[in-house]
């Protein structure tokens, strides 16, 4: 869950642009991002590099940013890698408050294991929910223990974390229990190899015997 005891990050004003200042940026540890939200003008700063990298690794990060000893509290909307390098190009942060809620898209884990034989095919990798800026769940799990083929469990069925509620559709399909494709190849092989030798042995019994 986002707190605000680890996410301070110190960021600093920028008022250079284009693709080789920000290749600069990037070379000198750092990341361009740019602020916006609630009517505000965008700003644009530079961040440390390591250590946002390090935050940004759950979903819906929320960084407390100190701009020249004035605190602004983020929430973490967009972050553009490079496609090849998986480098961060780039970060959009989103001006939140504290007590305010916001809605995001939230991690879905699968805990547990289904009945033998059986597979949970995960539909949906998230769920949408509204959450206070500051307490946003970093995943939700989904309990399959136990379940079997043909169980289902929608957005409606998720235990959401205290203080979020659904966004999304309640009829929205999250995880399925299903038999596995090869599984029923491999039974649907074996029961006509079954039905092939009982129909051999019927043969052979109706023949005359030789004399």
């Amino acid at each position: 869950m986002s707190t605000e005891t680890d996410n301070k990050v110190a960021a600093e004003f920028r008022e250079n642009f284009g693709k080789g200042y920000a290749r600069r940026l990037r070379a000198a540890g750092k990341i361009p991002a740019v602020i916006y939200g609630h009517g505000t003008d965008p700003v644009h700063v530079a961040l440390p590099g390591h250590q946002v990298s390090l935050l940004i690794r759950r979903a819906n990060a929320v960084l407390e940013l100190d701009l020249d000893g004035k605190s602004q509290l983020t929430l973490v909307k967009d972050v553009q890698k490079d496609p090849v390098h998986q480098i961060i190009e780039h970060i959009d942060l989103l001006v939140v408050k504290k007590g305010e809620k916001v809605e995001i898209e939230v991690p879905i884990v699968v805990v547990g294991e289904p009945f033998a034989g059986t597979i949970a095919n995960l539909d949906n990798a998230t769920v949408t929910v509204q959450a206070e800026a500051t307490h946003i769940p970093e995943h939700i799990e989904v309990d399959v223990e136990g379940l079997e083929e043909g169980a289902h469990i929608t957005a409606g069925d998720l235990k959401l974390p205290k203080g979020s509620t659904l966004v999304a559709d309640a009829e929205l399909l999250i995880v399925a229990i299903s038999v596995p494709a090869a599984t029923i190849a491999a039974e649907d092989e074996i029961a006509e190899a079954d039905a092939e030798a009982a129909a051999e042995q019927s043969e052979a019994a109706e023949e005359p015997a030789a004399e």
